[in-house]
């Protein structure tokens, strides 16, 4: 099957949250109606990456539906000479499609957009339950490096 990478597209917010809450972690913390319905915070949540230029939500589609997804953002800082980062989050592909290398194919495409914007870096994040997840970045030459930490805020900001 060929695989297009994208811009993702409004339309196409049902299809990545449901990636997004397609296994046991995103499934506790993801909303998705029976109908692919979506709460409102995800509209708003894309309308603002959509408007940012650092900001680059990707899907992989293939015969016409969402097969994967993964957020990039662009990072200016003064590190490292005032070099720009890659972040890549919120990767995910779609169950029916795991096992077939477009994980790879998607890291590789960020990668490169990566090298296009001149980034210095590229880093991501991965939930320390995702073991298999870890396993698979490092095949691909990523290292464990930093320890990274959260503050959860509530959904006021408290």
């Amino acid at each position: 099957m060929t695989i297009q990478f994208r811009r993702a597209r409004r339309d196409d917010v049902p299809a990545i949250v449901g990636l997004l809450a397609d296994d046991t972690i995103g499934a506790g913390r993801e909303s998705i109606g029976a109908g692919g319905d979506v709460d409102e915070a995800y509209w708003a949540a894309f309308d603002a990456v959509d408007a940012d230029p650092n900001q680059l939500l990707v899907v992989a589609e293939g015969e016409g539906e969402v097969a994967g997804t993964m957020q990039l953002s662009f990072i200016p800082g003064l590190s490292r000479g005032g070099a720009w980062r890659a972040q890549i989050e919120a990767v995910r592909v779609s169950s029916s499609r795991r096992g077939g290398g477009l994980g790879g194919a998607m890291i590789d495409y960020a990668v490169g957009e990566a090298r296009r914007r001149g980034c210095a870096l590229v880093q991501l994040t991965t939930d320390r339950r995702r073991t298999g997840a870890h396993n698979f970045y490092e095949r691909l030459g990523f290292e464990s490096t930093h320890v990274g930490m959260k503050l959860v805020l509530g959904p006021d900001g408290s």
